[in-house]
């Protein structure tokens, strides 16, 4: 649902939630300072806040009128602060509770689109008495093991052998409770970011590493961001669509960001979504808004506008 508004002063005093406790603290307060100077620059009524330090229940006493959830990973979307914001009644971007919630959970996520016919990797669920061996046979290799519920890759391996699985395991049981061991896909990899309603242009991300991980996103200057991406107009409308489908199946809305590959054969693999996409210099989402002819303070804007539907949702509107 698109709602666009045309004065700063209609948003009120805005928070911009940003920091916390997660593993992706560092990244929150980068992506966090830069759409709070970009709402400065509009004329927004916007103050850093970091649940980390600021206590959640003054926000009501101090005057906010809505909330810019710019929090990665755990507390920031998973639900937790979502939930906090709808039990004091404070408006805030992106999506709720429910689809934030799953959308963390890679497992429930790909759960959800095996359920609505949507195509992601084959994976298993591995544990302490897991038989690797048995797994490397069904997967197959190589694959990819991760925590279920962190972002920014981190705890992620990609493993070659069955005899490294245990190891891989281990890494990401660090992270989380559920770890997933995902068949690898050999291909392109793409971003699809949603803003309001609608996919923007596709981004295709390579890079010299392994895989796209921690390193590759924030502090790699060899990665290579495509965009046009070099797919078809048709293929990339058809991917476009696809990752819409599985935002909307895992009950997400506002804006995002979907990633998915595209194997040796053209098939397309759903791998996870974001709901509390990164907003940094390397980061996707205002890539994509640019090549849609979406510059950066347009975007934010776009996205503080998504608190606005939430405000009528909390006011049964």
């Amino acid at each position: 649902m698109e709602q666009r508004i045309e004065q700063a002063a209609h948003f009120g005093k805005v928070a911009v939630l940003m920091g916390g406790n997660s593993s992706e603290r560092e990244i929150s307060l980068k992506s966090g300072d830069a759409v709070l100077q970009s709402l400065l620059r509009s004329g927004v009524d916007a103050h850093a806040v970091d649940p980390a330090k600021d206590d959640l229940l003054q926000i009501r006493k101090s005057g906010f009128d809505r909330a810019f959830i710019i929090l990665h990973g755990r507390g920031g979307e998973d639900g937790v602060i979502q939930g906090a914001l709808e039990t004091i009644g404070l408006p805030y971007t992106g999506t709720g509770v429910m689809g934030s919630a799953l959308g963390m959970d890679k497992l429930r996520s790909k759960q959800l689109w095996q359920g609505a016919g949507l195509s992601t990797p084959a994976y298993k669920v591995l544990d302490g008495d897991s038989d690797f061996m048995q797994v490397a046979r069904e997967i197959g290799l190589p694959m990819i093991v991760k925590p279920a519920t962190e972002g920014s890759s981190i705890g992620m391996s990609k493993v070659m052998e069955a005899e490294a699985l245990s190891s891989a395991w281990q890494k990401a049981a660090e992270n989380g409770a559920d770890v997933l061991a995902e068949h690898w896909v050999d291909g392109a990899e793409y971003t699809v970011a949603i803003l309001q309603g609608a996919a923007l242009p596709l981004i295709r991300v390579e890079t010299a590493r392994e895989f796209y991980d921690f390193e590759a996103k924030y502090q790699s200057d060899d990665t290579a961001y495509i965009s046009p991406c070099g797919l078809s107009d048709t293929q990339e409308k058809a991917l476009q669509q696809l990752a819409l489908k599985a935002f909307y199946a895992v009950g997400c809305r506002g804006w995002g960001r979907v990633d998915l590959m595209c194997d040796q054969q053209g098939d397309a693999w759903l791998i996870e979504v974001n709901t509390v996409p990164g907003m940094t210099g390397h980061s996707l989402v205002p890539m994509a808004a640019k090549a849609a002819g979406i510059e950066f303070d347009q975007l934010v804007w776009r996205i503080l506008e998504t608190s606005v539907v939430a405000e009528g949702d909390l006011d049964g509107e």
